[in-house]
């Protein structure tokens, strides 16, 4: 384990607070700290609290804060709660109302966790030499002494997905200690070094009680239409859809319908059956590679548009307005603009962009 200062961002719940115990029992120098984003906006059903937003806060940071007593490190928060509602909140809805779909985990990984975090122990003159998170990531030096971001040990728990946007200057300086972990092993390790946290539900979701709470007026209804341009039904608002949903359309026909697309200058969804889902082609912008600096030719690799979907070959070609062109070998379901598309050479982290 690297010598030297760690800082140690905490959730209060079992990775990160089991992360913290290892990196203390391997004798390091470590703290802990916590980022306040909750400010009372939307409320959540009993026994919804746990999510990355609402009312659960206030339960996490002492969860967080006792773990630190018990490991005896120091242990800091810090007040984000302005810079989330800018950064992550009022980019979710925007994004929203502009039709996309959003992916607030990448987001929030990186401009929160990764800078504004960073950022504010810097103001206040705390000295550390590296960052560790609860994240089933690895990262590995070279024999060429370069850093990259690599898949978490455990393909089921992997989360390298969203860490996609970490700038390569960082990777030096930041330590993911659950990277060579199995879920089941965290959570064995859990129960003898923080048992006090060891049965504590996994945050599942993004807002507590749902994110459509975040807009502040009901969606406007609009034409649901076919593949053809037919209108075949009304929604209700397409900040209460998403491409590739199936459930809620409210059109009976013999085969399932799914989303397909969303048509904001007509306020519109479009939708069709599952064979008209798929893709093999998409444009992304607003790009970070790991691996390299800049990307200067066609490269092949392996393309993941969604958390939970499978990756498949690609090949990924620079183009104009630094964008880049992802031809998929095979048809992918529902690729959506909004979400990220990462890319990956083996377990090798080689970069990714946001779906247009």
């Amino acid at each position: 384990m690297s010598k030297g200062k760690i800082i140690i961002a905490m959730s209060g719940g079992v990775d990160s607070s089991t992360a913290a115990a290892l990196l203390k029992q391997e004798g390091c120098d470590v703290s802990g700290v916590i980022m306040e984003i909750y400010d009372d906006s939307v409320t959540a059903p009993e026994g919804l609290h746990h999510a990355c937003f609402g009312p659960g806060e206030k339960e996490d940071v002492e969860d967080a804060r006792k773990v630190a007593e018990k490991l005896d490190i120091p242990f800091f928060t810090v007040d984000l709660k302005a810079k989330y509602k800018k950064n992550i909140i009022d980019f979710f809805v925007k994004e929203y109302l502009d039709g996309k779909t959003p992916n607030p985990c990448v987001k929030c990984n990186y401009e929160m966790k990764f800078t504004a975090i960073l950022n504010e122990l810097e103001k206040r003159k705390v000295d550390f030499d590296y960052f560790a998170t609860g994240h089933y990531a690895r990262i590995e030096k070279t024999a060429a002494g370069q850093f990259l971001l690599k898949k978490g040990a455990d393909s089921q728990k992997d989360q390298s997905y969203f860490l996609f946007n970490l700038r390569r200057g960082q990777l030096s300086r930041i330590i993911f200690p659950l990277g060579n972990y199995k879920k089941e092993e965290v959570k064995k390790l859990a129960e003898k070094l923080v048992p006090h946290v060891s049965q504590k539900p996994e945050s599942q979701d993004f807002i507590a009680g749902g994110y459509h709470q975040l807009f502040k007026k009901p969606g406007k209804p609009g034409p649901i239409l076919d593949t053809k341009g037919e209108k075949i039904g009304t929604h209700k608002g397409i900040i209460y859809y998403t491409v590739g949903q199936r459930r809620g359309i409210g059109i009976a026909r013999p085969n399932p319908l799914y989303v397909i697309a969303k048509d904001k200058k007509k306020n519109a969804i479009i939708v069709g059956e599952k064979e008209e889902i798929f893709g093999t082609e998409l444009t992304a912008g607003k790009l970070n590679w790991l691996a390299f600096d800049k990307l200067e030719e066609t490269i092949s690799v392996r393309a993941k548009i969604r958390f939970q979907h499978k990756e498949s070959e690609a090949s990924v070609k620079p183009i104009e307005n630094n964008k880049v062109l992802v031809n998929f070998k095979e048809p992918q379901m529902a690729i959506t603009p909004g979400q990220a598309v990462v890319f990956y050479d083996e377990d090798i982290v080689v970069g990714g962009g946001i779906i247009e």
